[in-house]
């Protein structure tokens, strides 16, 4: 927000310099980002009378006056402004002068011919606005409110100004004030509060105009107040300086007024023609209303020219139940004030924050002056306090008279029911720690306490607990309600006006080695694990693009982006999209994986589940010229053989078994894993349909796996200090076995069952050919199988293994029903 230094010292004895007040507003925690000293802007330009203007007699457009400055004769200036005319007071940039702005310096000149001794001024190249109609114009010469020939332009545009930018945090909705950061001001030097005050009389309630709220909760309070009367001309000089000083666009009177009061005490306010209102209506009375758009293509035209379809979560305000404006937002434009506008509706509410922000979200993230202050949320207990120095001044400036008003009010009485929070001494030292007193620690004295908070409009009232400690009973001031809720809040207004440069830099008497938590290591064993084998590790958004119908997905009620409306289900999308993207730009096959959580819902509720998934695909290799150019894409067996690889590694004993759940995978190409009978997740190759649709390479092959029964595992007792296997330094002896097995016979099975019959004794298990073709019975396939054998004390014999490998032989025969061929 921009501060007007001048606008500030009339509601705040300061005497600090811009400099020392910007230097203490940011150790407050309001970050001043710019100092502008804006007499800068238009030193050297003074009030000058045009006594004549002729024709350029070289330049159709151009106009050859002379001026008088107040110096010992006119001067003869050349001006391009179509509004020049003799008997106005202007304001003259005299030779020498150097405007900022439009980054020139003023010389004699000749302009097709005819010496130009100055320039005539606009307020765009005096920096008050970004374009202007013509040149500026005082006012008339006879006019005795006129201000005098070589006066000074500065004070009378309000140049005479330093203006500070100022941030604030987003609890802190009154600091988008001037009254507000007065109040701070105040607080922070002592400096006397000088705030303005309406002495308006009580307004009566009339038929011809009348309020229904329906949606009491967005809107606990709405004023309209009709005024009759006014006569729409521009806002005198002061006030359009010190809106264009906040960077708000002149625009008339009335219309100006609620703009002032917004800048000054945070209040939105909007104005209403009422003959428009009352031709939307098509009735002679009034009813103003507060609802969410409901019809079915309702829409509205705002004050910005736009026609916009009504959403169920726009909040609208309404003339006989038909829209005209955007609650909190923005006003409609068929009930714009105007040129001939005579009588007015003027409205000041309160709408609810999280109403107003979902309400602008919908319409495409409007933002206004309004909306940034409800968003924050708007000070509920001053809102007549506002509305009655909106009515003084727009009697004032645009005169007229009050006909009639009428509220709809459910605020809480804040004089009934006060915010009271206990805040104990003891407990703010032990946040805060020591003080500097002269270099020796000391602590924050109570009398220290009472006078930060009582500068901040705090009550306090003093007692003892049972230890004898001072406690506070603090009543909280109304317009602090929406920040100061705690007893940490109360200190942390102590530590920020008592001055955090004011507090001793300590240190930990002791300090203690970091160390990662179980799962952290473990987590990081798991990622190394990956990249050996050649794996790099995605972080993406923990949003889906993609809408499913089973109900178990977790829909985002107010999301960032409309494309990303729901949480993600599931990894293995997200990493197909980012290997489309990597082959899109040309950076080749994505080897990648995961680890983050997916979300659901069932009959308990919400459910988060942390995951592990990856993609592997395409070529890895770095370079083709064994392959004659052509990419070499991984087979089942080489991708599954990198899965294994991490399983080995990590010591893991995952089984597999054939899965045909899944639809995104190829049904004969995907396998459940399982570790010590719980169900891991999946692996396979994704189905050739979707590989078509979504342009993939030919061999593309995800997995994903639930991570808390690898952790599990992992953090066993036994399993997290690696212990050491005694070797055989004796030869191995292998054994082969080659026999037909139906097809859906698993592997996996076949593996498990000859572990378990081999005993001790048998180290490996290998399948080193399988066959489909020619010379094997239809629905089965050739498979050959090598057992290792090795003891550790021995060389094994003959008697020693065949019993084995003829039990072996047994267990094939008799359990799958395989027809032995060696």
């Amino acid at each position: 927000m921009y501060i007007a230094l001048n606008w500030l010292k009339e509601l705040v004895d300061c005497q600090l310099d811009p400099e020392t007040l910007a230097q203490t507003l940011t150790l407050a925690g309001f970050e001043v980002e710019s100092i502008d000293d804006r007499s800068t802007w238009a030193d050297g330009v003074v009030v000058g009378r045009v006594l004549t203007r002729i024709q350029h007699p070289n330049a159709d457009k151009l106009s050859v006056c002379t001026v008088d400055v107040g110096g010992t004769e006119p001067l003869q200036i050349v001006c391009g402004a179509a509004n020049v005319r003799a008997g106005i007071h202007v304001a003259v940039a005299t030779v020498g002068t150097y405007l900022p702005k439009v980054d020139l310096k003023i010389k004699p000149a000749k302009l097709r011919g005819e010496k130009s001794e100055g320039m005539i001024c606009s307020v765009s190249e005096l920096g008050l606005a970004k374009d202007s109609d013509g040149i500026h114009i005082f006012g008339e010469a006879e006019d005795p409110h006129t201000p005098a020939i070589g006066t000074d332009v500065r004070p009378l545009l309000g140049l005479d100004d330093v203006i500070l930018d100022l941030s604030s945090t987003a609890n802190r909705a009154d600091a988008l004030s001037m009254v507000g950061i007065a109040r701070e001001v105040a607080a922070l030097t002592g400096g006397k509060l000088k705030l303005p005050t309406a002495d308006i009389s009580a307004i009566s309630k009339q038929p011809q105009l009348s309020v229904n709220v329906s949606e009491g909760q967005a809107c606990p309070v709405y004023s309209a107040t009709l005024i009759e009367g006014v006569q729409i001309a521009p806002a005198p000089e002061w006030l359009q300086s010190r809106l264009q000083a906040a960077g708000i666009r002149p625009i008339n009177n009335v219309v100006d007024v609620t703009n002032y009061i917004l800048l000054e005490w945070g209040q939105p306010l909007h104005a209403f023609d009422a003959d428009k209102l009352q031709a939307v209506s098509g009735t002679p009375t009034i009813q103003m209303g507060v609802r969410y758009a409901e019809k079915q293509g309702e829409a509205l035209k705002t004050l910005d020219g736009q026609e916009r379809p009504l959403h169920a979560q726009n909040l609208l305000i309404t003339a006989s139940n038909t829209p005209v404006a955007l609650a909190g937002v923005m006003g409609g434009e068929t009930t714009e004030v105007g040129a001939g506008t005579q009588n007015i509706v003027l409205e000041a509410a309160i709408f609810d924050p999280v109403a107003v922000r979902k309400s602008a979200r919908s319409q495409g993230g409007m933002r206004s002056e309004a909306s940034t202050r409800y968003e924050r949320g708007v000070n509920l207990a001053e809102l007549e306090t506002a509305t009655h120095r909106a009515i003084e001044l727009l009697l004032e400036l645009a005169g007229g008279k009050i006909s009639c008003q009428d509220l709809s009010d459910r605020r809480p009485d804040f004089s009934q029911q006060p915010r009271t929070i206990k805040l104990r001494l003891v407990r703010l030292n032990q946040i805060l720690g020591p003080i500097n007193d002269d270099g020796e620690p000391g602590e924050i004295s109570s009398e220290d306490v009472e006078r930060t908070l009582s500068a901040l409009g705090c009550q306090l009232t003093a007692s003892t607990d049972d230890k004898e400690e001072t406690v506070w009973d603090v009543a909280i001031p109304p317009y602090r309600y929406r920040d100061l809720e705690r007893e940490i809040d109360l200190i942390e207004e102590v530590a920020r006006l008592y001055g955090y440069d004011r507090f001793m830099d300590t240190l930990p008497s002791e300090s203690a080695a970091g160390f990662l938590s179980l799962d952290e290591e473990l987590l990081r064993r798991i990622r190394a694990a990956f990249r050996a084998v050649g794996l790099n590790e995605v972080v993406q958004y923990s949003y889906a693009t993609e809408k499913l119908n089973n109900g178990s997905q977790v829909e985002i009620i107010n999301p960032m982006f409309a494309e990303y409306a729901t949480l993600r289900s599931e990894l293995i999308s997200g990493l197909i999209q980012s290997f489309q993207t990597n082959l899109a730009q040309g950076n080749g096959a994505l080897q990648a994986f995961e680890i983050s959580k997916i979300f659901g819902r069932d009959e308990t509720g919400l459910i988060e589940t942390d995951v592990l998934a990856g993609i592997i695909g395409g070529d890895p290799g770095i370079g083709r010229w064994t392959t004659g150019g052509k990419p070499q894409p991984l087979s089942w067996y080489q991708a599954k053989g990198m899965l294994d690889s991490v399983c080995a590694s990590l010591s893991i004993p995952v089984e597999y078994q054939a899965d045909r759940s899944d639809p995104k995978l190829h049904p004969g190409r995907t396998a459940s894993l399982w570790l010590q009978g719980q169900k891991l997740g999946y692996f396979g190759q994704l189905h050739p349909q979707l590989r078509q649709e979504q342009d993939l390479p030919a061999a593309l092959y995800v997995f994903q796996l639930n991570l808390d029964p690898i952790l599990n595992y992992l953090a066993a007792e036994e399993r997290l200090v690696p212990v050491f296997k005694n070797y055989s330094t004796y030869p191995a002896s292998d054994r082969d076995i080659a026999f037909f097995a139906p097809v859906e016979l698993s592997l996996a099975e076949i593996h498990k069952s000859i572990t378990k019959a081999g005993g001790e004794l048998l180290e490996e298990v290998a399948v080193f050919d399988e066959y489909r073709g020619e010379n094997v019975p239809n629905g089965q396939r050739s498979l050959a199988i090598r057992s290792i054998y090795r003891a550790l004390d021995r060389t094994l014999t003959e008697a020693e293994i065949e019993p084995l490998q003829q039990k072996i032989r047994d267990v094939l025969v008799d359990k799958f029903r395989v027809t032995l061929r060696s």
